[in-house]
């Protein structure tokens, strides 16, 4: 965890202003240094900050941030290089997820910028805290012909307006004097109330530009500042009466939890009064999943024991860091109406705008949590635990046939299944790691079968649900980890060829991450829609065969790399275990699926799809 932790779950006091600002913008008190270009001074304060890493790819009118990093840096600030900057934002985002910091990722302009936008997308609908840096044309060329002119003026994009759609703060630094305001209510944007991107433009001319250094305590009084707001026990004591009446309560923790400023006293408080737990999909390492008090995810790829106990027993929900977006609330949209709902969220907004919560509490859920727990010391109770909950996951089956590959020819009894494949895959999980799980049926099967290993997180990307994401932000979850640290990325062929490359970039920097690859040459949950919708007519969803394994080969020796492939149960556990003797390295796993299986996606489902029991609750 990094020291920058808290600015993850901030909310900047109302009556301050920030950072020892004036009201013009300007900094109060003595300055200590001389003046320094504005980019050295952007590369001192991300230092500062210990964000550690600067995603992106560089340009003509990024390269003056590059250099400032090549010079300052000194091993406390380095520049990531992504193949794309769709990438580089996809691992600034899962970075700040993984690792409670604020993610930082820039661009040059033009395609660049355009590029790195489905990323701040993504960390924009799922609140995470990113800073962009925008490299633009000089100042005095916009409207006027500059190649890659995004000013606005003329018959030129936007900028403003295009990442306006997609941040909490945007801001052209168009003279030197606006820099340390924009930059500071940048910062202040993406970590306060509920997080998200900010971006900052800089016109080529800028970064030159000289301006006073900031304080030498200007972190120290922004950690200080963005701390969660502090609540009283009567604030909380109308939440906690409820959850002690309560015959069957159920805590659903969703990822806004991880971002809170003490997730541990959230289980903590389960622990101490036993209540049962369920999570959502992008929540679900929030809670040990081996915990006798928890009882599944929630959601299209959740556990059809959670959502039926939801439904026929819980009569109070506490609904923690969860906007109940519909990947969530789908397959329990009917218990909804009739459930009393209380919520812990630091802005409520977007849930009060699907369901009327019968009582709200805006704050910060470690803090919440935290109180909690102190009234529990005046007033200690217990609830009585489920008893005989079976967890159930949906029974598999295959998929109506689509024309196999010539060019693969293998027998039924030797065909590798998804469910399979993933049964055999979570015995070699990391405990302590990470794992990330990208778009489609292997991600929705994934999450359904598996379980969180020990201390390990979990992370999908729901905002925008861009595929692809899972691989790049790998990289991001796994750099800055403790020493022995593995990452595992659960990713369709699909993802692989949007953003596979970014494999090389693990290679480069010799990440132990792996990434398995479940090649079915097609779209598969695209594939399957168009079977159960459109009468079969399969359109735009198949492509000629791919040998993905041949292809990552290329990305580096095998020293480097490790790279293999398998279309059998036997040849996956003969692969893995080669891999665990490898693992200091990045992998590559392919696995050749010929025949497909029903997702357990509820969309897909009947109400009355067989389950099967896989663990009673003691």
């Amino acid at each position: 965890m990094t020291s920058t932790e808290h600015i993850y779950t901030p909310v900047f006091p109302a009556t301050k202003r920030p950072l020892g600002l004036d009201r013009f913008g300007r900094f109060e008190g003595k300055y200590v240094h001389e003046k320094l270009k504005i980019s050295d001074a952007i590369v001192k304060v991300l230092i500062s900050l210990d964000v550690r890493y600067v995603f992106g790819v560089s340009g003509a009118n990024i390269e003056h941030l590059h250099d400032a990093i090549h010079q300052l840096g000194e091993g406390k600030l380095k520049s990531v290089m992504a193949k794309s900057e769709d990438g580089a934002a996809f691992m600034a985002d899962c970075r700040a997820r993984v690792h409670r910091t604020l993610g930082v990722c820039c661009s040059t302009s033009g395609g660049g910028m355009m590029n790195l936008i489905a990323g701040i997308a993504e960390s924009y609908a799922d609140s995470v805290p990113v800073l962009a840096l925008v490299g633009q044309p000089p100042s005095a060329l916009e409207g006027k012909g500059a190649f890659q002119d995004s000013s606005g003026i003329g018959r030129t994009v936007d900028s403003m307006k295009l990442w306006g759609a997609v941040a909490k703060y945007v801001a052209k630094i168009s003279k030197s004097e606006d820099f340390w305001y924009h930059l500071t209510h940048a910062i202040k944007a993406a970590v306060s109330g509920r997080p998200g991107p900010a971006v900052l433009l800089f016109p080529r001319n800028i970064f030159e530009q000289e301006v006073e250094p900031c304080p030498e305590i200007w972190a120290d009084e922004l950690k200080t500042l963005i701390r969660p707001a502090q609540v009283t026990s009567e604030m909380i004591r109308p939440l906690f009466e409820e959850i002690y009446r309560a015959n069957n309560p159920v805590l659903i923790l969703g990822d806004g939890v991880r971002r809170c400023s003490n997730p541990q006293a959230v289980v903590n408080f389960a622990r101490c009064v036993d209540l049962p737990v369920m999570t959502t999909l992008g929540g679900r390492g929030n809670f040990p999943n081996d915990d006798p008090l928890y009882l599944g995810m929630l959601g299209v790829a959740g556990h059809p024991s959670a959502h039926a106990y939801l439904k026929e027993q819980a009569d109070l929900l506490i609904v923690v860091g969860c906007d109940l977006k519909f990947m969530t609330r789908q397959p329990i949209q009917s218990a909804l109406l009739d459930k009393k709902i209380a919520v812990v969220n630091v802005d409520v907004d977007q849930i009060s705008r699907t369901i009327s919560p019968y009582l709200s509490v805006e704050a910060d859920a470690g803090v919440v949590f935290k109180e909690l727990l102190e009234l529990l010391k005046q007033k200690p109770f217990k609830h009585k635990p489920p008893q005989g909950y079976y967890l159930k996951i949906f029974k598999q089956f295959p998929t109506p046939p689509i024309s196999p590959n010539d060019s693969m020819p293998i027998t039924d009894s030797q065909l590798l299944l998804q469910s399979e494949a993933i049964a055999i895959l979570q015995e070699f999980l990391p405990e302590n790691g990470h794992i990330l799980y990208d778009a489609g049926n292997c991600a929705a099967a994934a999450l359904h079968l598996t379980k969180v290993p020990f201390k390990s997180s979990s992370t999908i990307a729901l905002g925008m649900g861009a595929m692809g994401y899972a691989i790049a932000g790998a990289i991001g979850a796994q750099l800055g980890s403790p020493k022995g640290t593995r990452t595992v990325v659960f990713a369709g062929d699909g993802a692989f060829l949007m953003t596979g490359l970014e494999i090389h970039t693990a290679v480069d920097l010799q990440l132990p991450i792996l990434f398995v690859v479940f090649n079915n040459n097609m779209h598969g949950m695209c594939a399957i829609r168009q079977q159960l919708y459109f009468e079969s007519r399969l359109e735009c969803v198949r492509y000629a065969p791919v040998d993905i394994a041949m292809i990552a080969q290329g990305f580096g020796p095998s020293h480097r790399l490790w790279a293999r492939s398998a279309g059998t149960a036997a040849e996956l556990r003969h692969q893995l275990e080669d891999y665990m003797k490898h693992t200091d390295l990045s992998g590559v796993l392919e696995l050749r699926l010929l025949r497909e299986e029903m997702p357990p996606f509820t969309p897909f489902l009947s109400d009355d799809a067989p389950t099967i029991p896989i663990g009673i609750k003691p």
